[in-house]
């Protein structure tokens, strides 16, 4: 079952889909075209297809003359008929995975979308899931759902899983230069994904197993929450002792060992940071343990705009202004700059 898949991947005559076109998939399906390889893109947003099919990017990252380019070449196709699925021959989810309001992971997007395959699943295709949640996420919640098809993995279809790393304008890294970690559910499953990215990715990294690469994106961007809520913990701190904490993080960082600069700011925001570590640590609960220092984090990083907040209103009662009443221009509601992502961004 291997060899036809990896043929068709070396041949570059395999037809890769993209499910889910935001700021994940978009740039993902972009790499693949320009990799020579024929890229379906799924959406459910009917406009999204319709403005990507006329050349029109709605990214602000992405401009629209690199969508052009994508149609130009022939090589790519964006659709909101999931009954196309059965013509891809690598399948990549792309989906959100959000938080639900107590905090805990929602997998709708990605249930949503593993029964929708489930009804088009056919031999030899692979399955990839790109969206980041917690270790177990593929092997427990996804593969139920596609075997629900009668297929079975390792006999009839191909399982992985690889975290998206998408940064957002962020100039000296590209999808296709930052390396991919890739965990498949078996060994040909693995090399399977391998050779799928290959076509797009400079450095492919191939982990043990699923719950590795899940693990391993969970650990990235829990390593970034907790110590900016460090720095954003001792910028508190600093400002009550009359310390400039950017001169203290500058002739720290001086150091050519033992110390990476984190910066403070006003919250976390985006679609990974405020919301990833919690699938971590909601998935800990099921193992009898606590994860003291995410929980913390997640404390005070949700508590920074506030902290700004009043901030801001002892600054106005030097000058003799209340908060009440006065007028608050805001410069910059995406959670970092030069993008126009707004999602759990503290501005907000």
């Amino acid at each position: 079952m291997l060899d036809p898949l990896r043929t068709k991947i070396e041949n570059k005559k395999a037809v890769v889909g993209v499910i889910g076109l935001g700021y994940v998939g978009l740039p993902l399906a972009r790499e693949f075209t320009r990799g020579g390889a024929k890229v379906l893109g799924f959406d459910v947003d009917p406009a999204k297809v319709e403005a990507l099919s006329e050349g029109r990017s709605y990214i602000g990252h992405i401009p629209s003359a690199a969508v052009q380019e994508m149609v130009d070449s022939g090589k790519f196709e964006a659709t909101a008929d999931f009954s196309r699925l059965a013509e891809a021959d690598c399948l990549l989810i792309c989906v959100p995975t959000p938080l639900t309001e107590m905090r805990e992971p929602d997998l709708t997007y990605v249930e949503s979308t593993a029964r929708t395959l489930a009804e088009h699943l056919r031999r030899g295709q692979l399955v990839v899931l790109e969206s980041t949640t917690y270790p177990g996420t593929t092997r427990e919640v996804l593969l139920p759902l596609l075997e629900e098809s009668g297929l079975k993995v390792g006999e009839d279809f191909f399982l992985a899983f690889s975290p998206e790393r998408e940064d957002p304008g962020r100039k000296d890294y590209t999808t296709q230069t930052i390396p991919k970690v890739v965990g498949g559910y078996d060994e040909a499953s693995l090399k399977a994904a391998v050779a799928c990215y290959e076509i797009a990715i400079d450095t492919v990294v191939p982990v043990s197993s699923c719950e590795a690469a899940e693990a391993a994106k969970i650990l990235e961007n829990t390593y970034r929450c907790v110590n900016i809520a460090l720095v954003n913990e001792l910028k508190m701190l600093f400002d009550r002792m009359g310390i400039d904490v950017w001169e203290v993080i500058r002739a720290a960082a001086t150091k050519p060992f033992g110390f990476t600069p984190f910066h403070p700011g006003p919250g976390l925001g985006g679609h990974c940071l405020p919301i990833d570590p919690f699938y971590l640590s909601w998935k800990a609960r099921q193992y009898g343990l606590t994860t003291r220092f995410i929980e913390l984090a997640g404390e005070v990083n949700v508590g920074m705009p506030e902290w700004v907040v009043h901030k801001l209103m002892d600054a106005l009662n030097e000058r003799g202004k209340p908060l009440q009443g006065s007028r608050v221009l805001v410069l910059g509601l995406a959670y970092k700059r030069d993008i126009d992502d707004v999602r759990e961004s503290p501005s907000l």
